[in-house]
């Protein structure tokens, strides 16, 4: 089926970590995770970023001993977490 008429699906195949850009990129965020973690909640309190209001950018600059670098930036928008309360439910159950 042409992609451009297929539906996204989200699924995780474990062969695209043979591919070694995805397995250093995967490897990279694995060992970097807990302290992205910790500056993300630092910066801007408890909460996660965003993977659906997000953007994602890829780009190259120059080292200081003139090599090739990648740039990978990500760009999500910060949700706090909020402390849900039965209280402040206005929908009216289904069951009521």
């Amino acid at each position: 089926e042409d992609m451009t008429t297929a539906f996204p699906m989200r699924a995780f195949d474990e062969e695209i970590l043979k591919e070694p850009n995805v397995y250093r990129t995967y490897e990279a965020i694995t060992h970097y995770g807990e302290a992205i973690k910790s500056i993300i909640n630092e910066q801007c309190g408890d909460g996660i970023m965003s993977a659906i209001d997000f953007y994602c950018d890829v780009g190259t600059t120059t080292g200081k001993h003139g090599e090739k670098r990648v740039v990978i930036t990500f760009n999500g928008k910060f949700l706090p977490h909020i402390e849900q309360k039965m209280d402040d439910n206005s929908a009216k159950s289904p069951r009521d």
